[in-house]
């Protein structure tokens, strides 16, 4: 891989920096509502124990971020590039979680196009595992132009393997998208 998956990322709403072990406090202050993860695979991420088992997946993925949004300077939530395929030229992104101040406001697809239009330089494929209950992921990933290609149990780092839906996108169909 001559192409890094944890750069610093920007645009005009949000600053993806690269995740690092002293955001730990400052992200779980924004994962810890149980609201933010009444849909996820994992429902008790909200509590410290399970947060911090997250929290070592994403140090130990090498592609994790802390997402900051820029209007008000504060930590909005986290996101990740993992699991590069060389040999099918595929990256997962993944493990997305938000506090409940950025949802229904464009934040998400806004950091999902800085992430796609950064990784699709590199790759040719991004795929998406997203919990088989988790509407409103499913909603947000189809919305990027994203397609359900299967379902298949998923063991996420450190838990229990659970149903969740894979949706890929394409460079040449995100390209022909956003010319």
């Amino acid at each position: 891989m001559d192409f890094s998956i944890q750069p610093t990322l920007e645009n005009e709403r949000a600053i993806l920096y690269p995740l690092q072990q002293t955001d730990f406090e400052a992200l779980y202050e924004v994962a810890s509502d149980p609201l933010v993860w009444e849909q996820h695979p994992n429902k008790t991420r909200w509590q410290r124990p399970a947060f911090q088992n997250y929290f070592e997946g994403a140090m130990q993925s090498g592609g994790a971020f802390r997402i900051v949004d820029k209007a008000t300077g504060k930590t909005a939530g986290s996101s990740r590039f993992y699991d590069y395929n060389p040999s099918e030229n595929s990256i997962l992104i993944g493990y997305t979680f938000y506090g409940r101040e950025s949802w229904g406001k464009g934040f998400n697809p806004s950091v999902k196009k800085l992430m796609l239009d950064y990784i699709f330089q590199y790759v040719d494929k991004v795929i998406f595992h997203v919990g088989g209950v988790n509407i409103r992921s499913q909603i947000a990933v189809t919305r990027l132009g994203a397609h359900k290609v299967k379902e298949e149990e998923v063991a996420y780092f450190g838990e229990p393997s659970r149903l969740n839906f894979v949706y890929e996108l394409n460079k040449a169909d995100w390209q022909a998208q956003h010319r």
